[in-house]
Protein backbone atom coordinates (compact mmCIF):
# COMPACT_ATOMS: atom_id res chain seq x y z
CA UNK A 1 0.00 0.00 0.00
CA UNK A 2 1.39 3.49 -0.74
CA UNK A 3 1.60 5.62 2.47
CA UNK A 4 2.65 9.22 0.03
CA UNK A 5 1.89 11.25 -2.64
CA UNK A 6 3.78 13.91 -4.56
CA UNK A 7 1.31 16.89 -5.81
CA UNK A 8 1.44 20.41 -5.98
CA UNK A 9 2.11 21.90 -2.46
CA UNK A 10 0.89 25.51 -0.80
CA UNK A 11 4.59 25.84 0.62
CA UNK A 12 6.01 25.17 -3.17
CA UNK A 13 5.86 23.25 -5.85
CA UNK A 14 5.71 19.93 -5.44
CA UNK A 15 5.48 18.39 -1.95
CA UNK A 16 5.27 14.90 -0.18
CA UNK A 17 1.91 14.10 1.10
CA UNK A 18 0.41 11.45 3.64
CA UNK A 19 -2.02 9.00 2.20
CA UNK A 20 -2.78 7.55 5.31
CA UNK A 21 -1.89 8.66 9.22
CA UNK A 22 1.90 8.07 9.70
CA UNK A 23 2.62 7.71 13.52
CA UNK A 24 5.49 9.16 15.45
CA UNK A 25 8.67 7.45 14.90
CA UNK A 26 7.35 5.37 12.04
CA UNK A 27 10.15 5.15 9.04
CA UNK A 28 8.15 6.26 6.18
CA UNK A 29 10.68 6.13 3.21
CA UNK A 30 13.95 5.98 1.66
CA UNK A 31 15.73 9.46 -0.17
CA UNK A 32 17.05 7.54 -3.27
CA UNK A 33 18.84 8.50 -5.86
CA UNK A 34 22.83 7.80 -7.30
CA UNK A 35 25.54 8.23 -4.37
CA UNK A 36 28.34 10.17 -5.98
CA UNK A 37 30.41 12.65 -4.95
CA UNK A 38 30.07 16.52 -4.76
CA UNK A 39 32.11 17.57 -7.59
CA UNK A 40 30.05 14.77 -9.73
CA UNK A 41 26.82 16.06 -8.62
CA UNK A 42 27.76 19.30 -9.29
CA UNK A 43 29.25 18.71 -12.71
CA UNK A 44 25.91 16.98 -13.54
CA UNK A 45 23.88 19.87 -12.33
CA UNK A 46 25.71 22.32 -14.18
CA UNK A 47 25.24 20.40 -17.69
CA UNK A 48 21.39 20.25 -17.10
CA UNK A 49 19.39 22.54 -19.45
CA UNK A 50 16.61 23.10 -15.82
CA UNK A 51 18.67 23.77 -12.96
CA UNK A 52 15.68 25.05 -11.03
CA UNK A 53 16.10 22.20 -9.00
CA UNK A 54 19.28 20.30 -7.53
CA UNK A 55 17.72 17.77 -5.57
CA UNK A 56 21.47 16.70 -3.65
CA UNK A 57 21.50 15.40 0.10
CA UNK A 58 24.96 15.27 2.04
CA UNK A 59 26.09 12.32 3.50
CA UNK A 60 28.37 13.07 6.43
CA UNK A 61 31.38 10.81 4.17
CA UNK A 62 31.30 13.95 2.25
CA UNK A 63 29.82 11.99 -0.39
CA UNK A 64 25.92 12.97 -1.82
CA UNK A 65 23.33 11.56 -3.14
CA UNK A 66 21.96 12.71 -6.01
CA UNK A 67 18.02 12.46 -5.94
CA UNK A 68 17.76 13.51 -9.66
CA UNK A 69 19.64 10.87 -10.96
CA UNK A 70 17.39 7.51 -10.25
CA UNK A 71 15.25 9.47 -7.16
CA UNK A 72 12.39 8.86 -6.13
CA UNK A 73 9.70 10.98 -4.62
CA UNK A 74 11.13 12.04 -1.50
CA UNK A 75 13.41 14.29 -3.43
CA UNK A 76 10.21 16.85 -3.24
CA UNK A 77 10.23 16.78 0.26
CA UNK A 78 9.69 20.21 1.14
CA UNK A 79 11.29 22.35 3.91
CA UNK A 80 9.61 23.66 6.86
CA UNK A 81 10.86 25.01 10.18
CA UNK A 82 8.61 22.99 12.69
CA UNK A 83 8.78 20.39 10.20
CA UNK A 84 6.96 16.76 11.22
CA UNK A 85 9.66 14.56 9.71
CA UNK A 86 13.53 13.97 10.37
CA UNK A 87 16.20 12.21 8.34
CA UNK A 88 18.89 9.35 9.50
CA UNK A 89 21.36 8.77 7.68
CA UNK A 90 22.86 4.81 7.82
CA UNK A 91 25.97 4.43 5.74
CA UNK A 92 25.55 6.03 2.54
CA UNK A 93 21.54 5.76 2.69
CA UNK A 94 19.31 8.22 4.02
CA UNK A 95 15.62 7.10 5.56
CA UNK A 96 12.61 9.57 6.23
CA UNK A 97 10.87 9.12 9.57
CA UNK A 98 7.73 10.68 11.22
CA UNK A 99 9.27 12.99 14.62
CA UNK A 100 4.88 13.47 15.15
CA UNK A 101 1.86 11.78 14.20
CA UNK A 102 0.87 12.69 10.97
CA UNK A 103 -2.83 12.67 10.00
CA UNK A 104 -3.60 11.39 5.97
CA UNK A 105 -3.48 14.37 3.59
CA UNK A 106 -0.86 16.55 5.68
CA UNK A 107 2.21 17.94 3.75
CA UNK A 108 5.59 15.85 5.12
CA UNK A 109 8.37 18.36 5.87
CA UNK A 110 12.23 17.97 6.91
CA UNK A 111 14.10 20.80 8.16
CA UNK A 112 17.06 21.84 5.18
CA UNK A 113 19.29 23.31 7.84
CA UNK A 114 21.44 24.19 4.71
CA UNK A 115 24.59 25.84 5.55
CA UNK A 116 26.76 28.49 3.35
CA UNK A 117 29.90 29.65 3.56
CA UNK A 118 30.78 32.46 5.84
CA UNK A 119 31.71 34.87 3.65
CA UNK A 120 28.12 34.19 1.28
CA UNK A 121 26.55 37.53 0.38
CA UNK A 122 23.50 38.82 1.77
CA UNK A 123 22.04 38.53 -1.43
CA UNK A 124 23.17 34.23 -1.56
CA UNK A 125 21.26 33.76 1.66
CA UNK A 126 18.60 35.58 0.29
CA UNK A 127 18.21 32.96 -2.01
CA UNK A 128 17.23 30.75 0.94
CA UNK A 129 13.95 32.92 1.96
CA UNK A 130 11.71 30.12 4.01
CA UNK A 131 7.84 29.70 2.92
CA UNK A 132 6.91 27.71 5.57
CA UNK A 133 4.68 29.91 7.22
CA UNK A 134 4.59 27.97 10.65
CA UNK A 135 5.11 29.38 14.36
CA UNK A 136 8.11 30.51 15.05
CA UNK A 137 9.12 30.51 11.07
CA UNK A 138 13.08 31.46 11.25
CA UNK A 139 12.41 33.22 7.88
CA UNK A 140 15.54 31.20 6.71
CA UNK A 141 16.30 27.33 5.20
CA UNK A 142 19.55 27.41 6.72
CA UNK A 143 20.26 26.28 9.75
CA UNK A 144 23.43 26.33 12.89
CA UNK A 145 23.57 22.53 12.15
CA UNK A 146 26.19 19.81 10.73
CA UNK A 147 26.52 20.45 6.76
CA UNK A 148 26.54 16.32 6.63
CA UNK A 149 22.67 16.71 7.62
CA UNK A 150 22.26 18.89 4.48
CA UNK A 151 19.62 17.75 2.53
CA UNK A 152 18.33 19.56 -0.71
CA UNK A 153 21.20 22.02 -1.73
CA UNK A 154 19.03 24.45 -3.50
CA UNK A 155 15.13 23.98 -4.49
Amino acid sequence: MRRVSVRHSPVHGRGVFALCALRAGERIFEYRGKVTTWREAARHWQSRADCAHTFLFGLSNGRVIDGGRGGNGARWLNHACAANCETIEIGDRVFIDAICDIRAGEELFIDYALELESDASDETRLMYACRCGTPGCRGTMLGGGSAARTPLVAR
